[in-house]
């Protein structure tokens, strides 16, 4: 059960298991391996256990069977909420993490306002969450951790909360962000046309306990544009998805 990094992938479960104190058996012999620089999304029924994958991943959680390997020291995780702390501003709440690692304020400060005009934040970096729209307090999570520059980012629904409009400016600003970085993305969405859209390879897992049952190469070139959402291929593509996860529940 021990977590290193691998030489064939950036992030790799190998037969991982996680059972609960209380006997929950929430993943079963989870085989998923992600090479660097590849975006992959995995979707699944409620309560497959897809979040729990980014939890032992990033040590929030430990597994209790298999093994996980993964840099810990170079690794990105962006929650289904922002997460920031409301008595700070956009700009010490970007600094928050490079703050608890050492980095020396003049330092961080630069950093920081680099990643806030990345995302598109210039002008806000003195506003408070409060002031701030969803989509601004996604974007001032996401440039957090970029401050990290992660080898491996992991998201967990992070836009699940907004409104269809923000959500697809935001996803393609992420891709944008993933291209420009060339970090390896793992993204839990329940949006089959989302994790089609932003992925190079879509997983499925089962119902709890889960496991993955289908995979999915996403052949479309990089960058992504909107219309790509209207292409029978794209239509295609997301239908076998919403197949697989049908069959899922239906197990």
């Amino acid at each position: 059960m021990s977590t290193a990094s691998s030489p064939a992938a950036a992030l790799s479960f190998d037969k991982v298991s996680m059972q609960y104190p209380d006997g929950t058996l929430a993943l079963d012999g989870v085989d998923l391996r992600i090479a660097a620089g590849e975006f992959v999304s995995v979707v699944g029924p409620s309560g497959c256990g897809k979040s729990t994958l980014l939890k032992l991943a990033s040590g929030l959680e430990t597994h209790t069977g298999g093994e996980i390997w993964v840099d810990r020291s170079n690794l990105g995780y962006t929650f289904q909420d922002a997460t920031l702390l409301p008595w700070r501003t956009v700009l010490p709440n970007v600094e928050l993490l490079m703050e608890l690692r050492g980095v020396p304020a003049a330092e961080r400060r630069r950093i920081a306002m680099d990643q806030i005009e990345l995302v598109g934040l210039k002008g806000f970096e003195n506003h408070y969450p409060k002031r701030l729209s969803g989509g601004m307090r996604m974007r001032a999570a996401l440039a957090r951790s970029l401050a990290l520059n992660p080898g491996v980012f992991m998201f967990d629904e992070p836009f699940g909360a907004l409104d269809e409009i923000t959500r697809e400016r935001l996803i393609d600003e992420l891709i944008a962000l993933y291209l420009r970085k060339g970090f390896t993305g793992l993204f839990i969405t329940h949006s089959i046309p989302e994790a089609v859209y932003l992925s190079s390879r879509v997983v499925v897992m089962s119902r709890r306990p889960g496991r993955i049952i289908a995979e999915f190469d996403i052949p479309f070139a990089w960058p992504r544009t909107p219309e790509l959402r209207y292409d029978p291929e794209f239509t295609r593509l997301a239908g076998e998805v919403s197949v697989a996860l049908r069959r899922a529940i239906e197990e």
